[in-house]
């Protein structure tokens, strides 16, 4: 037997070794890994008091980032199939045909060992651990059985997605702190009415691939009364940094104000049938939303 190529263009030119560079860059999502490493650079922020040490800072972004991609490249050899059916996906790498999937399996391995060894001995060992525990639960728990087998694919699958956060104030603190947890109790109920938004327009797309999305599976108002559950939690959520003192009063005043916000469209909404409009306003200004609060933790922290 023949090993399968890692690149379907067995002699390259110049220009597509560069579109090949680009295409295996886009398996690591960048957009995904740079939300990510925002958060985790928040975590340490809060964590140190101020800004964290710049040798401890580059490793553990380092790390985190090439865990990211690991578990991104995973995701995108896992959902090939998926991601040929869906208008907005097929034309990723693997579904356009201009990777080889192994590319991607081989690629995820190389970064999650490259990470797992920077986050091991130039962070600490607990980083490390949660790092390849975060990685495990977004490829096994939500890429391959969540997201495919139940309607709480969104909900529960934010665990993956909260952590990077948590991951941060490890890598200063060495322990879990209830500032980590407060952290990711935001980013953990910040997520699901982020996604349902889009989700409740692209219904009928989710139905044809066979991913049970919630509001595939139990329809639009029960989805739409999740949306306001997590939304009206998220507020007190997001005051608890005030609590513990990792904040000060204008980052308080600033979650409120937020929180008015879009607790006030969230309801307007979810009164109204679903429109693409209003969907995609909610879901941008959710972006916002997070974007400003998480200014706000920079801006009116509380040094140490």
């Amino acid at each position: 037997m023949r090993a399968e190529p890692l690149i379907l263009d067995p002699a390259p030119s110049t220009t597509s070794v560069r579109t090949v560079l680009r295409d295996l860059f886009e398996l690591t999502k960048p957009k995904i890994t740079r939300m990510i490493l925002v958060t985790t650079f928040t975590g340490m922020w809060l964590a140190a008091g101020g800004p964290p040490d710049l040798t401890l800072t580059f490793w553990t972004l380092l790390g985190v980032a090439m865990a990211s991609g690991s578990s991104c490249a995973i995701n995108n050899y896992i959902d090939r199939d998926i991601d040929k059916r869906m208008e907005r996906t097929q034309n990723r790498p693997l579904p356009a045909g201009r990777l080889a999937p192994v590319s991607a399996l081989v690629l995820g391995g190389v970064l999650a060992l490259l990470s797992m060894g920077i986050l091991f001995w130039q962070v600490n060992p607990l980083t490390a651990w949660l790092t390849l525990f975060t990685n495990f639960y977004y490829v096994v728990i939500y890429t391959i059985w969540l997201k495919r087998h139940s309607p709480l694919n969104t909900s529960l699958g934010g665990v993956s997605g909260a952590l990077p956060a948590v991951l941060g104030v490890t890598a200063v603190a060495n322990a879990v702190t209830p500032v980590a947890a407060a952290l990711f109790g935001i980013m953990y109920l910040w997520q699901p009415p982020h996604f349902w938004a889009l989700a409740l327009i692209k219904v009928e797309e989710y139905r044809k691939v066979g991913i049970p999305m919630l509001p595939v599976v139990k329809g639009e108002a029960i989805t739409k009364r999740q949306m306001l559950i997590y939304t009206v939690l998220l507020i007190p959520a997001s005051f608890s940094l005030y609590w513990l003192k990792a904040t000060g009063p204008i980052y308080l005043a600033t979650a409120a104000i937020l929180g008015a916000l879009y607790l006030g469209l969230t309801i307007d909404f979810i009164r109204r049938p679903v429109e693409r409009k209003s969907a995609y306003r909610l879901f941008f200004f959710s972006i916002l939303y997070l974007c400003v609060l998480f200014v706000m933790m920079f801006v009116n922290h509380v040094p140490a």
